[in-house]
């Protein structure tokens, strides 16, 4: 006499088990790729508000506002703190989740927004024409 069952065997649930794994894997990977690129995309945006700050500032001052003597600059919680003050008038736009610290140098004509992802390799690099330059991204 055969009986028979109207259940699952181990198996086939450690299929199902295996399938949803993989399809959770990728979709982490995904999400990860796609906050990053939103961290990149948000600390652009950034730069170019600096850039129209940095407009307002030259028609107020005469000279472009900047962080560093010469014209390469390190990027730090101060400088971003500093660039906020002076041409961001105060608000809170350089944030920790952003993921990147900012800071401006120039030199007697032209200046440079440069974005340094906290943690990571990734450099962002804005000229006064508006072009961006990626490094290690």
């Amino acid at each position: 006499m055969t009986s028979k069952s109207s259940g699952f065997t181990l198996i086939e649930l450690l299929v199902v088990v295996a399938i949803l794994g993989i399809i959770a894997a990728i979709g982490i990977v995904s999400y990860n790729g796609y906050v990053s690129s939103a961290k990149k995309r948000s600390a652009e945006n950034v730069m170019q508000q600096i850039s129209l700050g940095q407009t307002e500032y030259y028609s107020d001052n005469g000279i472009y506002y900047r962080n560093s003597t010469g014209t390469s600059c390190n990027p730090t919680s101060t400088t971003s703190s500093a660039i906020e003050t002076n041409l961001l008038g105060g608000t809170d736009s350089i944030t920790s989740e952003m993921g990147y610290e900012l800071c401006v140098a120039n030199d007697a004509t032209n200046y440079k927004v440069v974005a340094k992802e906290n943690g990571g390799n990734c450099e962002i690099t804005m000229t006064a024409l508006g072009a961006f330059v990626r490094t290690n991204c």
